[in-house]
């Protein structure tokens, strides 16, 4: 009798820039042996599935890419979804909603249907929103349907963090969090540098002040206007955010990353997915962490989770 070993599969549904861009970083990590790209423009997938195969004689290890279809979803242990209209010059994430929302709706049809029950990645825009959405169309727990969230933000605060204390921005332990968007806030009472507290630094070295991080924070959510605005589009960056998830998902790490999950109630907030600590392993999201924030944090982060309520309410009903 012929054995067939059981090969770990990522979907990727959406072969715009995000999506070419976290299928070629998949391409060269090793994470998974078979890639399968689904896009409305068949024709577009299939360019990128030969494109990429044309380089997996340079890559560390052997993987299947192809364009395929929603029926491919079935045997995927994640899907990560890129798919949806872009942001637009000018366009905030929030003004993608209605667009997106009916894109989101079909997609989960299909997906579902095909008789996946795996891990679904949400990067489509405003992604706390399509994320949530996912997980109501999905039927899936809410452990296993989650956005990329404040992952992307996090490394620019981090970034440029470590450019301004002269550390290795891994080093550098900040947080962004609630909406991917402009509402989002930087966590500075629980940021640490140099094992040290923002105040503590600040205290003892005038080389540093709160309005300088003030501005550093403007420059993280303000990042995607700015490179909008120079090139069109943001992709490689989140590309990687990406493939830091589908790595600690399937590699069962249990590590802490601040994506987009569904909330109970921990920092007061229930019934949305938005920007938070939280442990992701081979079930998706293990706990969310709630980490300690100041009052005026807190209220940014209720505020935050308003907006993104309001935002959603048309939608759902």
């Amino acid at each position: 009798m012929e054995l067939h070993a059981k090969v770990t599969r990522v979907a990727l549904i959406g072969a715009g820039a995000v999506g070419s861009s976290f299928a070629y970083q998949m391409s060269t990590a090793g994470l998974c042996e078979e890639l399968v790209i689904i896009d409305v423009n068949k024709a577009k997938a299939e360019g990128e599935a030969m494109d990429l195969n044309h380089g997996t004689p340079f890559s560390s290890s052997p993987m299947r890419i192809w364009a395929g279809d929603y029926s491919d979803c079935k045997d995927s242990e994640v899907i990560v979804i890129t798919a949806g209209a872009p942001q637009k010059p000018g366009e905030t994430r929030l003004d993608l909603v209605a667009k997106n929302a009916l894109i989101m709706k079909e997609m989960m049809r299909q997906i579902m249907e095909s008789g996946f029950d795996g891990i679904i990645v949400v990067a489509s825009n405003p992604v706390d929103i399509m994320a949530h959405l996912a997980w109501k169309y999905s039927g899936l727990p809410k452990s296993r349907v989650f956005g990329s969230g404040t992952v992307l933000d996090t490394a620019r605060l981090r970034q440029m963090l470590g450019e301004y204390f002269h550390i290795d921005s891994r080093n550098a332990h900040a947080y962004i969090l609630g909406e991917h968007g402009d509402t989002e806030f930087a966590a500075w009472s629980n940021s640490r540098i140099y094992g040290k507290t923002i105040d503590e630094l600040l205290a003892e070295d005038d080389r540093y002040s709160q309005a300088d991080l003030d501005q550093i924070y403007i420059n993280v959510r303000d990042a995607a206007y700015h490179i909008i605005e120079r090139k069109g589009a943001t992709y490689y960056a989140i590309g990687l955010g990406l493939v830091r998830i589908v790595r600690a998902i399937l590699g069962n790490e249990n590590c802490l990353l601040t994506v987009g999950a569904h909330v109970d109630g921990q920092y007061g907030i229930s019934g949305i997915h938005i920007g938070v600590p939280a442990v992701i392993n081979r079930q998706g999201v293990r706990e969310i962490i709630e980490v300690s924030l100041t009052e005026e944090e807190l209220k940014k982060f209720h505020h935050s989770a308003e907006v993104l309520r309001q935002t959603m309410e048309p939608v759902l009903r």
